[in-house]
């Protein structure tokens, strides 16, 4: 296949992009470097230092490399940032998706988005949660992501365009860097590699669904050649695993036994959340392998090697 992957300089972004060139696909890549690496981009693939929210740049790179999937991974992905700047976080998030869907249908490109299944759907609702339950964000970031669902949504219907959307868990794995919820073990890792203490926001308890990055690009790959009828899909283990949980996994990579201060809660922030992935196993064919001891064991050994 012909793709683009927006953000193929990043975390999620660089594995897909070593998946996809193994696979003998022609790939190119649009990030703005803002928290991307070059050094993940080898020179036989196209770099395009752009950002997503440059309308006219984008048009012209899709029109130029004629893709016939976009992986749209590039996004303001912070939870904390979108607090305290909203703004800036749905033009990137909204209106950078609505710029790269119209630049998609000039092509008959399909998109493949990643949103959040972590940020999405908030505190009070059922566990494992199905897509089925409507939102309950807790923050400017779970909205943005909604808002670029549907977006894709309306295209679809529009225009009888097939977009797809991965709600993903907490992605982790090699070359992660420490922002947004997902970021902890990355943290973690390196933290305790360093010997140095730990902070927990809040008590500890709060649970999040830990997903390994390989089962991430397993879930982009399944998706790009999705032939059915459901637009969006939860990308995740059904499981919850709390940060104090966390810390006991790390610390058995590590060898250590590491202790933790606790601060405050922070704003934005949900209590917990594990996400039912019976419909990507049903449609895409797709469920998490990896388990979160070996993820982070992983996770640990490549910091460390």
């Amino acid at each position: 296949m012909r793709a683009i992957i927006t953000g193929g300089a990043g975390f999620i972004g660089s594995h897909l992009l070593d998946k996809l060139i193994s696979d003998g696909h022609q790939v190119s890549v649009i990030d703005n470097l803002s928290s991307g690496d070059k050094a993940r981009v080898p020179d036989t693939v196209a770099l395009h230092v752009v950002d997503i929210r440059d309308a006219a740049a984008v048009a012209d790179i899709v029109a130029a490399e004629q893709p016939e999937v976009i992986f749209h991974l590039a996004a303001q992905i912070s939870v904390r940032n979108s607090v305290s700047d909203p703004v800036f976080d749905a033009d990137t998030n909204v209106l950078g998706t609505i710029k790269l869907l119209e630049a998609a249908r000039t092509v008959g490109a399909r998109v493949v988005l990643a949103s959040t299944g972590g940020a999405m759907y908030g505190d009070g609702v059922p566990m494992p949660t199905p897509e089925t339950q409507l939102p309950k964000t807790q923050a400017p970031y779970g909205i943005s992501k909604y808002g670029a669902e549907q977006s894709l949504a309306l295209y679809n219907r529009l225009y009888g365009a097939r977009h797809v959307s991965l709600r993903l868990g907490n992605a982790f794995g090699p070359r992660q860097d420490p922002h947004g919820e997902a970021g902890v073990v990355a943290i973690f890792c390196g933290l305790i590699a360093r010997g140095q203490t730990l902070t927990i926001f809040g008590d500890g308890h709060q649970t999040r669904d830990y997903v390994y990055v390989a089962d991430v690009v397993r879930a982009f790959m399944a998706a790009a050649d999705y032939t059915g009828n459901e637009e969006v899909f939860n990308i995740g283990t059904g499981k919850g695993t709390s940060v104090l949980e966390l810390l006991t996994a790390v610390n058995a990579a590590a060898g250590t036994d590491i202790a933790a201060s606790f601060a405050e809660e922070r704003p934005g922030e949900w209590k917990h959340g594990a996400l039912d992935s019976s419909r990507a196993a049903t449609e895409l064919g797709w469920s998490a392998t990896t388990s979160i001891t070996d993820g982070i064991r992983r996770t640990y050994e490549q910091l460390t090697s």
